[in-house]
C-alpha cells in the first residue's frame, strides 16, 4: 500500500508516553500512513523497546544526539515519504479518526497548514496551575477561531497537532535548528509569506496531558520565549506578528505599566513576580480559577518580557524596539484602512 501520509514525532525522555501514542495510532481508521520517530538523545533510547511491538504501519525510528525539537522534527520530515505531514507531540493522545480528519482538511490542490484542536486531558484538574492555565488559554483561542473572531496567522503554528504538505515545508526551508523556542511560529511566518493558507480543523483532536511539574522550569521557558521571539523579530523586521512587542498591546491596559516596569528594571521587579505568583496560588486554593489563570498570564508575561529585555541588551535598545513596533502598527492600520476603502469590483 502506498504511503499517503507521514506522522512525524520528536521524542525525548518520554518512552511510556510515546508508546501510548503509537498504540493509539495503531487504531486509526485511515491506514495508508507511516510513522517516523526521532529520538532526540534520550538517556534510555526508545528504539529497543519499540522493536518489541508489531505495529500495523511502517515505523522508522531514528536516534540522534540531543539537538533540540526543531532539528529532530526536521530530520524526521527529511526521512518521511508521505506527501502530507502530520506532526504531533509525543505526550499527546489521539482518537481513531485523527489522521482521517487531517486528511479531509486538505482538499486536492490545496496548500494549507491545518491546525488541529488541542484539548486538555480529562485529568487536567490534577495538573499544576500553569498547565491548567495553558489548557484554558488553548481552549479560549480555539473557541475564538471557531467563532470567527480570531484569524489564524502564521505565528499561530504549533507542532503539537498540525499537518501540511511536505513540499510546502521543504520549499521554505523547514524548521530552523538554531531556534530553541518558537521555531514553529517562525516556520509559520515563512509558510504564510509563501502563500500557504492556514486553517483550523476542530475535529482533528489531540488530548494534551503534560508531564511538566516544575513552575521554575515554566518560568524559564517563558524567559526563553522572550529571547527567541526577539531574535525572530530581527529576521522578520517588517512583519507585525513577528514582533514580541505586539503581546504588550494584547494585554489589558492595567497590566501594561507592570510590564513596562519589568523592562525598566528587570531584576528589581523579581520580588513583585514572586509575590504575584504567591497570590495566584492563594486564589487558586480558594477555588477562583479564572482569577488564578489571569494571575498566571501576568506572571508568564513578566518573565517573557524579561527575556525580551535581556535580548535587547539595554533599556534604550528596548525603547527603540518598542518605537519600531509602534511604527509597524501605524503602517498596518493605514494599510487595513486602505483595503477597507477599495471599491468592490463590478459584477
Amino acid at each position: 500500500m502506498a504511503v499517503e501520509l507521514s506522522v512525524v514525532v520528536a521524542t525525548y525522555q518520554r518512552r511510556a508516553l510515546l508508546q501510548r501514542l503509537l498504540g493509539q495510532l495503531a487504531q486509526q481508521t485511515f491506514s495508508a500512513f507511516e510513522v517516523v520517530v526521532v529520538d532526540d538523545g534520550s538517556s534510555e533510547p526508545v528504539a529497543p523497546s519499540l522493536d518489541l511491538h508489531d505495529f500495523p504501519f511502517p515505523l522508522y525510528v531514528l536516534t540522534q544526539r540531543n539537538s533540540g525539537a526543531a532539528a529532530a522534527r526536521h530530520r524526521g520530515i527529511l526521512e518521511a515519504s508521505g506527501a502530507l505531514l502530520v506532526i504531533v507531540d509525543d505526550d499527546m493522545q489521539v482518537g481513531p479518526d485523527f489522521l482521517q480528519r487531517h486528511l479531509d482538511a486538505h482538499p486536492p490542490g490545496s496548500r494549507r497548514v491545518v491546525l488541529g484542536r488541542i484539548s486538555a486531558d480529562p485529568r487536567v484538574a490534577h495538573m499544576p496551575l500553569f498547565e491548567r492555565w495553558y489548557a484554558f488559554r488553548l481552549d479560549s483561542v480555539a473557541r475564538q477561531v471557531e467563532a470567527g473572531t480570531q484569524r489564524l496567522e502564521g505565528s499561530a503554528l504549533y507542532t503539537g497537532n498540525v499537518s501540511m504538505r511536505r513540499a510546502d515545508y521543504l520549499a521554505v526551508g523547514g524548521f530552523d535548528p538554531l531556534l530553541e523556542r518558537s521555531e514553529d511560529a517562525e516556520l509559520g511566518l515563512r509558510l504564510e509569506a509563501a502563500g500557504v493558507e492556514f486553517a483550523f480543523a476542530a475535529l482533528a483532536v489531540t488530548l494534551h496531558g503534560s508531564d511538566h511539574t516544575s513552575e521554575a522550569t515554566w518560568l524559564t521557558r517563558a524567559f526563553a520565549y522572550g529571547v527567541f521571539d526577539s531574535r525572530i523579530r530581527t529576521r522578520h523586521p517588517t512583519t507585525l506578528q513577528a514582533d514580541p512587542w505586539r503581546l504588550l498591546f494584547k494585554l489589558r491596559a492595567p497590566v501594561r505599566p507592570l510590564l513596562a516596569a519589568v523592562v525598566l528594571a528587570p531584576n528589581a521587579t523579581r520580588p513583585v513576580s514572586r509575590a504575584l505568583l504567591a497570590a495566584t496560588h492563594l486564589v487558586d486554593a480558594l477555588g477562583l480559577a479564572r482569577l488564578a489563570y489571569a494571575g498566571s498570564a501576568v506572571a508568564y508575561s513578566m518573565e517573557y518580557f524579561r527575556g525580551v529585555r535581556d535580548e535587547a541588551g539595554s533599556l534604550w535598545a528596548s525603547v527603540d524596539a518598542l518605537a519600531h513596533h509602534v511604527g509597524l502598527r501605524r503602517q498596518w492600520r493605514r494599510s487595513a484602512q486602505g483595503r477597507a476603502h477599495v471599491p468592490a469590483p463590478a459584477r
